[in-house]
């Protein structure tokens, strides 16, 4: 067992951890109510191995590639919000339903958007530099967003207090954990092995929290809401569609790169599902839909990457010998 079979094989073990999570809280519903309170517990820890995987004591390298930083911040916090307000008002009526596909849309993935950019023959230098200008400008920007595209919804769904509470113990305190640990890192060879442990982590870490919330949270499911998904999870697989020609436009007009397109296509691509699930749990109980839809979100964009792979560097962003197999000459 390598790192890269654990990433390749992921989505089976999440898939695995949510119906027999499922099975478990249906069966065991007085017992599964006592779990909820696990699941921010192991969470933080997730997010403090994922950040961990970021260089954010980095930063400086990733202006190196202007254009390529350019097309990054302009897709992921320009075009898409935009794009991802007009899915949502097209498509869905429900406000709950609204806000649910709001947060995991927003703001673009961090973690196995590298996995994915090195699989799919990107430039993983490129994305491991730009992933901590990703982190921290979803972490600036979301709040701006939920609140410009929801108005009062979010205000009467959650206390600013309660949210700025889960923002501080859930985003910022790993976050800043995880500063310390690279630190600490680069200056002691105990810091660097635990470091490369960390890099084990998060997906047994995001497979436990998986069980806890599906364990925790089928009973409060209600089946008029598991029909009004049918829209939701349209709406995941047309922006999967759209983000990879978004990558396209947006790679053309700056003149990319082959493997920086990909990289930029794999972000567009990817959302940062997990890192708002704490702001989904501090939702109060008749909110629980939008917690399914942050655990759905990222099964269906786990199979969209799988497409990605072929894809995005076999059709979107063709080498050089790939179009001339396809455009022989003479």
């Amino acid at each position: 067992m390598t790192k890269l079979t654990l990433e390749r094989y992921q989505i089976w073990f999440y898939l695995l951890a949510l119906i027999s999570g499922g099975v478990w809280g249906w069966q065991n519903a007085e017992r599964a109510q006592g779990l909820e309170m696990l699941i921010n517990l192991v969470l933080g820890v997730l997010l403090y191995t994922t950040f961990c995987q970021v260089p954010l004591t980095q930063l400086r390298e990733v202006f190196r590639s202007r254009r390529f930083m350019l097309a990054l911040i302009a897709a992921n916090f320009v075009l898409v919000p935009g794009v991802v307000w007009f899915l949502t008002h097209l498509l869905l009526s429900d406000p709950k339903l609204q806000f649910g596909v709001l947060l995991v849309l927003l703001v673009p993935c961090t973690d196995w958007f590298l996995t994915f950019t090195y699989l799919g023959k990107g430039n993983l230098n490129l994305a491991i530099a730009a992933t901590p200008v990703l982190l921290l400008l979803q972490s600036l920007l979301l709040p701006v967003y939920l609140s410009l595209f929801t108005g009062s919804l979010i205000r009467s769904a959650i206390h600013p207090a309660d949210f700025l509470d889960t923002f501080v113990k859930l985003i910022l305190l790993p976050m800043g954990l995880a500063a310390l640990t690279e630190t600490w890192a680069k200056r002691h060879a105990v810091g660097q092995r635990w470091l490369r442990l960390a890099g084990w982590l998060p997906i047994p870490l995001l497979t436990l929290v998986l069980w806890l919330i599906a364990a925790s949270q089928v009973g409060s499911l209600e089946w008029a809401e598991i029909r009004s998904l049918g829209p939701v999870i349209l709406i995941f697989v047309v922006y999967l569609i759209l983000a990879g020609y978004f990558a396209v436009g947006l790679a053309r007009w700056l003149q990319l790169e082959r493997t920086a397109s990909r990289t930029l296509a794999f972000s567009i691509g990817t959302r940062n599902s997990f890192v708002v699930l704490p702001f989904a749990l501090a939702l109060s109980e008749d909110w629980s839909v939008v917690v399914t839809i942050v655990v759905i979100q990222p099964l269906i964009e786990l199979a969209g990457m799988m497409v990605y792979l072929w894809w995005v560097p076999a059709r979107l962003f063709r080498s050089r010998s790939q179009e001339e197999l396809f455009n022989p000459r003479g």
